[in-house]
């Protein structure tokens, strides 16, 4: 299947509106204008969902005069015209409007689409208590007897187990429910999320006093959560009777507890909010959710009793740039409050960790391998803390430099500084006769004065310093500390077995390259250590990734000669990539439209106080598309079997995990074949 690149459309996410208009008190006809006038421009942005408020036709506030026939009257007709002026507009409309059935007056949700009536949503729980007497004029939607109404000479769907599904796009259902629905214990919508509706509407009028405000926004993140869907909310605005009340016009858009897009509260003006939602996203967290699923088993009955009203959408053919906030480092949060948040709490997820390992074995030394790098500084700092912890000398922890024929000279000094800094015992043992004696043993061509630097040069390097860690730690009764990132085991940046891919436990196998960074640069800016120690870990951080192991073309060299990035590409698009692949199971596609839409602007994002501008790097769909090829084919093809024989390590991130005990189970012998393909069909190398 190819998909158009350049489309919202094409990559599961709905354009939704919330729309708050200035009304009339018992003035339909004005309240249509301003309806029409925002469903236009609803219209004009592409939205495929535009949601009104509660009673948005006739004006929420009308107490006794919804027993009046003219005002009922006159808001039949304004619905029968709002229908009309919907044949040329791009989305659903959900307008508010009382509607006489069955000799009973209810507050109902019109659902409206392109020229047709869709269906129709009464309210289900009408509030009777405070500031409410709404059972005076209005009956809930369980006492309706009807199933249908006729409206226009048509059969229209009427009740609250109403869930409208495009046809032709995939996982966009829609469900209504009406303010003090959502205040319930079991709102209406539980039922509509558990039969598939993805989005979910609120006409609400929803008066304002203090401390209403955060209320509804907790609800509407909770309830998204639960429902794992997107939930749309209208508050009532300006226009609104204030004899006994007073309104706030509070628009809301949340998407499985994110907040998308808020209004502007006490405005005047009408207003209209819109954002992007995933609904491709909303539905693969629902199928790997099973909790979720055992819920909709458990009341299989009562969703049996729901109704699928399907319609066919027309999907706008404009191009449409993604109106959401997507960020470059989806491990790291741009919020600065956040992201120390996170990063506090991953580095004492790394801690607690190894406190249990080390008490539970019996084990109070700890060996690791230190190469001035960022990885071995994170395990490092985190094993200094964890003796602190357990009231242990940081002399238990013996540190090892294992220089070889390619380290230089500013990582071997970083590593010597930071060990004396951090008060361990240190030492140094130098791998080259013992890698030199390997070569010679097994006829490598370097033995022989012949500079062949192959995979096996190199992995006879990572092995030497594996198995000599190893050793010390028999000899020491120590436990080997590793120290391999996510993005590292993600891309199979290791040597198998003894080498770099093996320890005994791994502080760091579930944190990210780009989340090292933020957390070595929190454990700076908290004071976790010395400030001499600040010095160095900031000169780690300035320092070029590199594997070391390739030396430079002559002679020594300050800065390493390698670039791990520049083979395997750059740890933020591959971390980037990384996250949308395994924690959503994201097409390519979709993965490099969002990709582009982070990564094409230098100036775009929160970062001003980790980057001067002129070091945020950009890239264009051809460097995207191409790192993501690499990323397809090492992760799916060629890098599983490391990571299902890798050690244990704890679970830090919601992002995930690849141990084959945690989040990510594979076979070692599959293809990559299908990502690739979807790839190069759906991505062009130019925009």
């Amino acid at each position: 299947m190819t998909r158009p690149f350049n489309s919202i459309y094409s990559h599961g996410f709905i354009r939704a509106a919330v729309c708050i208009p200035v009304l009339r008190v018992a003035d339909p006809g004005f309240n249509l204008e301003q309806t029409i006038r925002l469903a236009k421009k609803a219209s004009d942005i592409n939205a495929g969902l535009a949601l009104f408020p509660e009673m948005g036709i006739s004006a929420y506030s009308n107490e006794d005069l919804f027993h009046q026939d003219a005002l009922l009257e006159a808001c039949e007709d304004a619905v029968i015209k709002l229908i009309e002026a919907s044949q040329n507009l791009t989305p659903v409309i959900l307008a508010g409007s009382p509607m006489q059935v069955e000799g009973k007056l209810f507050n109902c949700a019109l659902i409206i689409y392109q020229g047709r009536l869709l269906g129709i949503v009464p309210k289900t729980f009408i509030p009777n208590y405070r500031e409410f007497y709404e059972k005076r004029q209005f009956t809930s939607a369980n006492d309706a007897i009807t199933d249908y109404v006729n409206f226009l000479g048509q059969k229209i769907p009427f009740g609250n187990n109403l869930v409208f599904d495009a046809v032709n796009v995939k996982n966009f259902s829609i469900a209504a429910e009406i303010c003090e629905d959502l205040w319930t214990p079991i709102p209406p919508s539980t039922y509509c999320a558990l039969a598939g509706a993805t989005i979910i509407a609120n006409l609400s009028a929803s008066n304002i006093t203090i401390g209403k405000a955060e209320y509804r926004r907790n609800l509407c993140a909770s309830h998204s959560g639960k429902c794992i869907s997107a939930y749309l909310y209208s508050a009532a605005g300006p226009g609104e009777s204030t004899t006994d009340l007073a309104w706030d016009g509070y628009a809301l858009i949340y998407e499985s507890s994110e907040l998308l897009a808020k209004s502007e509260r006490f405005i005047d003006k009408p207003q209209i909010i819109a954002a992007d939602i995933d609904i491709e996203k909303l539905a693969q967290e629902r199928m790997r959710t099973t909790s979720f699923n055992d819920s909709a088993g458990i009341i299989k009955d009562k969703l049996r009793s729901m109704r699928h009203i399907g319609f066919e959408f027309q999907i706008p053919s404009a191009k449409i740039s993604l109106m959401r906030n997507v960020e470059r480092f989806p491990f790291v949060p741009e919020n600065p409050l956040k992201r120390d948040e996170r990063c506090f709490e991953a580095y004492n997820i790394q801690i607690h960790g190894l406190m249990k390992r080390l008490s539970s074995s019996g084990i109070n030394k700890i060996v690791i391998g230190v190469s001035g790098g960022l990885d071995s500084t994170q395990a490092l700092i985190v094993a200094a803390k964890t003796m602190d912890r357990l009231g242990l000398s940081r002399k238990n922890i013996l540190g090892y430099t294992l220089p070889g024929f390619a380290t230089s000279k500013t990582t071997h000094k970083n590593a010597v500084l930071l060990m004396e800094s951090l008060g361990i015992k240190s030492q140094e043992i130098d791998i080259r006769p013992l890698a030199l004696q390997m070569m010679k043993d097994i006829g490598h061509p370097f033995a022989e004065n012949n500079p062949v630097y192959d995979i096996t040069f190199e992995n006879i390097q990572a092995g030497e310093r594996t198995s000599i860690l190893f050793r010390l730690a028999n000899f020491h009764k120590a436990m080997v500390l590793g120290t391999g990132d996510l993005s590292e085991i993600a891309l199979g940046w290791s040597t198998y077995g003894v080498g770099d891919h093996m320890s005994h436990y791994n502080v760091n196998a579930s944190v990210p390259k780009t989340m090292i960074q933020h957390l070595i640069r929190w454990v700076i800016n908290t004071d976790q250590f010395a400030p001499e120690t600040g010095i160095i870990l900031r000169s780690i951080l300035d320092t070029e990734i590199s594997p070391e192991l390739i030396p430079p073309k002559q002679g020594e060299t300050e800065q390493p000669a390698q670039s791990t990035e520049a083979v395997i590409g750059p740890y933020e698009l591959q971390d980037f990539n990384l996250y949308y692949i395994t924690r959503f199971g994201f097409r390519p596609g979709k993965v490099a439209f969002l990709s582009h839409h982070a990564w094409h602007d230098r100036t775009k994002g929160k970062w001003s106080d980790l980057l001067a501008p002129e070091k945020r790097n950009q890239y264009n769909i051809k460097d995207i598309k191409k790192w993501l090829h690499v990323f397809l084919y090492r992760f799916f093809k060629i890098s599983q079997f490391k990571r299902s024989a890798a050690p244990n390590s704890p679970k830090v991130g919601s992002g995930g995990s690849l141990s084959p005990r945690g989040d990510w189970r594979a076979p070692s012998d599959s293809e990559a074949v299908v990502w690739i393909d979807e790839l190069q069909k759906n991505v062009p190398d130019e925009i």
